[in-house]
């Protein structure tokens, strides 16, 4: 069996984080670009989703194509979105946080 490989992944038993570090740097929405906080409230289909936006906006959110295959967005996700400049009721998903970004959001308030 000559491409039968023998040396397994080592898997993580706790989950996100290897070695249990605490995270150091996370993106946070810049205000410049007109970025805001978002929580994925439910998936419409066809890289479409609905956002409960942290300044108090439901928006439709688009996963773009450069995106779409790197960015697996759920349900329940917190993401940074930018409204679009002609229709306010819209926006773009331009990032995803993971669990342990998550926690250090909520530790450091950005999210209420």
């Amino acid at each position: 069996m000559a491409n039968y490989r023998s040396n397994k992944r080592k898997s993580n038993a706790s989950g996100g984080n290897p070695d249990g570090q605490e995270v150091v740097r996370v993106r946070t929405p810049r205000k410049d670009n007109n970025e805001v906080l978002a929580t994925v409230s439910s998936m419409l289909g066809a890289n479409r989703v609905r956002l409960q936006c942290m300044d108090g906006i439901v928006r439709m959110g688009r996963i773009p194509g450069s995106k779409k295959k790197r960015m697996w967005v759920r349900e329940g996700d917190i993401v940074i979105a930018t409204p679009w400049e002609i229709q306010d009721e819209k926006a773009d998903v331009v990032w995803k946080y993971t669990r342990p970004q998550v926690n250090w959001l909520e530790r450091k308030g950005f999210l209420g």
